[in-house]
């Protein structure tokens, strides 16, 4: 059992001896002593091309290092030649696999398909209670006129259903559509041209409730850059000199300055400058209004995408109704959807399946302020799950309840499958661990959205860059003094605990509320059980696009190719080449295209990235109304942007 170190996803085959374990596939043996043997490929640069190999030994499971560069760490401690016992922890580069046996396995895990939390397509929240779709033609009951691969636009008119006509189109409705056509408006498209499809109202609407969910509050800041500015394609004036600004004119000086400073000489003499949540979504709000975004929106839940006859698409969606169907054509599609699902570990997902609480045990994501409310009031246990950068917000969460209501007792458990001590490298550069959170300040390092490493994954062939994304990925938080200042108090007063240990069944206490997880201890014999009031699931946010029903239905209708990742092969400029229909194009951005070209793709940066490079494609196409951005049109509209005029 592991975690993939790009998106967090848990795999869990069930093997057989003889086990390979390396880099290249066929560098692993097929064979060994006239058995088969089960290869395993591991994409990092950390791993070597035949690293290890598993066997039974005098009756015990036995692993072995074939003379790899960075050898193998076993419950912490390196190995060339050593027996594992269930529940210990096997390191490999950067990827920490459990091991268990036939006979230790119990019946906790889910599978992955079922182990994820989806959004309600009414009110585009995440809802636990849905059910994962059959894996077969989701959209059996679309009209049937659009069971077909490509459709006469006269047919789809003839079916009497509201029909409107655009050039282009952005489905999804959040921050990557929002993005992509605040830049056609820029560019010179009108709003008659253009077509936002989704659910929320506001474009940062999912965005803000995750955040939220997540203790992201308003004052809270964000992982992203100063220059990373969704309302403002220039990145000038950027978040820190805007916030400056604003504290120097309140008669904050040293605080304005502080900003500057920090973008100045971050990260070495200063920590890494990122916004407040409430700056970003309010500076969002008013370019909104700017480029006249209500006017191109509507609600709209996207069912389908059809080519047509004559180049163009035609999306199908439901408006309030399940049956109320509409159609848009157009002749460019934009699809940033997001994240299709949340991943929920597999044993608290083997837990509400049968309790039905989903109270006691919840994902970080969900709506869970009954838990902050009922410590404030009672006290009480938390286990958390996940060392990332929203489990460090979550404790920092539970430690100022914990200040502010010291009339009761609030204790936090760390549960993590094993120790980290070793943060991932690449070359000579290597992330410092302390407290098992491995330090980071954005998902990805910085050069990936513009320097050196960009160039190399651009130029990087389809394997190596599973292997450079492997090592770039991982989970990782921000070197906040404060955070760790909280873990180190709460280690030394008692109140913060950390557990390693494989999940054995989370189960609920007998009529007194909260759960029992039952833990196997890496390396040592016997189990372990931790009872607490509420847990909480903060390991992961993505999650493979076969679980939206719209990505599910446009692979299976059109075969697209998926990636090794389980996202869309894009091209450099993010379009789906697959979908080119004579002088239509359909491209795609944020999480859904992660593994290809670009590797932050679903930060804010990341999404302006894909926006200029589809649009220039756009230019490329002679797309109507669309302007080339060279400097006078850059600068103008960058003084109409100053001014908070309108782009037209």
């Amino acid at each position: 059992m592991w975690e993939d170190p790009v998106t967090g996803e848990r795999k869990e085959p069930l093997l057989t001896i003889p086990i390979a374990l390396g880099r290249e596939f066929e560098r692993l043996p097929d064979t060994l002593d006239g058995q088969r043997v089960c290869r395993i490929v591991l994409n990092s640069l950390e791993v070597s091309r035949y690293h290890a190999l598993m066997t039974i030994e005098q009756d015990r499971l036995t692993i072995v290092d074939r003379g790899s560069s960075n050898g193998i760490i076993i419950n912490g401690q390196k190995q060339t030649h050593s027996q594992i016992e269930p529940g210990d922890t096997i390191q490999i580069g950067n990827y920490q696999i459990s091991i268990a046996l036939p006979s230790n396995l119990q019946p906790v895990s889910t599978p992955a398909s079922q182990s994820q939390i989806r959004f309600n397509a009414v009110t585009n929240r995440p809802d636990p209670r849905i059910t994962p779709p059959p894996v077969v033609r989701v959209n059996s009951c679309l009209p049937p006129i659009f069971q077909q691969e490509q459709i006469e636009p006269q047919a789809i008119h003839a079916t009497g259903l509201p029909v409107e006509e655009v050039e282009y189109a952005a489905i999804g409705g959040g921050l990557g559509s929002f993005i992509w056509v605040d830049l056609l408006r820029i560019g010179g498209v009108s709003t008659e041209r253009v077509r936002v499809l989704g659910m929320e109202q506001q474009p940062y609407g999912r965005y803000q409730q995750l955040c939220l969910n997540a203790q992201i509050v308003p004052q809270e800041r964000l992982r992203s850059p100063a220059d990373a500015c969704p309302d403002n394609i220039w990145g000038f004036p950027n978040y820190a000199t805007l916030e400056a600004m604003k504290d120097i004119a309140k008669g904050k000086l040293r605080s304005g300055l502080g900003h500057l400073w920090q973008v100045f000489t971050e990260p070495t003499l200063a920590a890494t400058y990122t916004p407040k949540s409430g700056d970003a979504i309010a500076a969002i709000d008013r370019e909104a209004a700017r480029i006249s975004w209500r006017k191109m929106t509507r609600t709209a839940h996207v069912q389908a995408i059809r080519k047509t006859t004559d180049g163009r698409y035609a999306i199908v969606y439901t408006c309030q109704q399940p049956t109320d169907y509409a159609c848009t054509i157009a002749r460019y599609v934009q699809i940033a959807t997001g994240y299709p699902a949340l991943q929920f570990l597999p044993d608290l997902q083997a837990y509400r399946d049968r309790t039905q609480d989903f109270k006691t045990v919840v994902n970080a994501y969900e709506p869970h302020e009954h838990i902050y409310e009922s410590l404030a009031t009672y006290g009480g246990t938390v286990i958390l799950r996940g060392t990332g950068i929203v489990a460090a917000r979550i404790l920092q969460k539970l430690y100022t309840l914990r200040r502010n209501y010291d009339r009761v007792e609030i204790r936090v458990i760390q549960l993590l499958r094993s120790a980290k001590t070793d943060g991932n490298k690449y070359g000579l550069a290597e992330r410092k661990v302390e407290h098992n959170y491995e330090f980071q300040p954005f998902n990805w390092p910085k050069s990936t959205w513009g320097g050196q490493y960009k160039s190399i994954l651009e130029t990087a062939t389809s394997e190596q860059r599973q292997h450079l994304l492997a090592d770039w990925g991982g989970v990782t938080t921000m070197n906040r003094a404060d955070w760790r200042k909280i873990i180190t108090g709460g280690i030394s007063k008692g109140w913060y605990q950390i557990f390693y240990g494989e999940v054995q069944q989370v189960v609920p206490k007998a009529n007194q509320g909260g759960t029992i997880t039952t833990i196997r201890e890496s390396g040592v014999k016997g189990e372990i059980q931790l009872e607490s009031d509420f847990i909480i699931d903060a390991t992961a946010v993505d999650a493979p696009i076969m679980a939206s029903p719209l990505l599910q239905d446009l692979v299976q209708q059109y075969q697209l190719p998926i990636n090794h990742l389980g996202r869309l092969t894009v091209t450099s400029d993010f379009e789906l080449a697959e979908m080119a229909n004579q002088t239509g194009k359909i491209y795609a951005s944020g999480a859904i295209t992660l593994g290809n070209y670009y590797a932050p793709v679903d930060s804010f940066l990341g999404l302006q990235y894909a926006a200029f490079n589809t649009v220039q494609d756009l230019l490329s196409a002679q797309a109507t109304e669309l302007k080339p951005l060279v400097l006078s049109r850059s600068l103008a509209q960058w003084w109409r942007w100053i001014n908070n005029r309108s782009p037209d």
